[in-house]
């Protein structure tokens, strides 16, 4: 492909869209809120997820961001179900076992503050008699649900994840349902 055609695509894409064009049961696709004729989607995020999503028509870009092999890193926002232990966190860090194996160690930290984010639509279900806290993870790894299977697996449910970044591209200047291209970084 010519470099100078090579298209990528930073989205923000809010919660209940689908990371595909056509929409499918309750969820919507991305054609509503997209329109931008030969991008796909380079890696997923389910619908009940927000965040950074990035779309190209460039093949060997898409590969290098969604293959695995690549094990190019995604940063999270996960809020949590109650405030995670110093124990939980180091679990996190040295790789989680679940039904589908070990994770690989992933980076984190609890956060002081909430991310500078928007609010949800819906809201998050909130119980008045357990604390929430967020936790910023990094991953090189994309299994199915990865990261709520992780928190779930140290005890600290995940009520709300957000997709801040996938290697050196963010969601900065992004709000939830508009995009932006961007300049590959080689």
């Amino acid at each position: 492909m010519n470099p100078a055609a090579s298209r990528l695509i930073r989205f923000n894409k809010p919660y209940g869209v689908l990371s595909q064009f056509t929409n499918e049961g309750r969820w919507r696709g991305l054609k509503d809120l997209i329109d931008v004729p030969g991008v796909y989607v380079a890696g997923r995020l389910d619908a009940d997820s927000e965040g950074l999503l990035l779309l190209t028509n460039d093949g060997p870009l898409q590969a290098r961001i969604a293959d695995p092999r690549f094990k190019m890193e995604k940063t999270y926002w996960v809020q949590v179900e109650g405030v995670p232990t110093e124990a939980a966190l180091a679990a996190l860090r040295q790789g989680v076992a679940l039904k589908d194996g070990i994770t690989l160690p992933a980076r984190t930290r609890l956060l002081s503050e909430p991310p500078a984010i928007w609010d949800r639509d819906p809201p998050i279900r909130v119980r008045q008699a357990i604390p929430t806290a967020w936790v910023e993870l990094v991953i090189r790894e994309g299994r199915n649900r990865q990261v709520r299977r992780m928190t779930a697996a140290v005890g600290f449910p995940t009520l709300r994840l957000i997709r801040a970044a996938i290697g050196p591209y963010t969601l900065e200047g992004l709000s939830p349902g508009s995009w932006l291209d961007t300049h590959p970084v080689n």
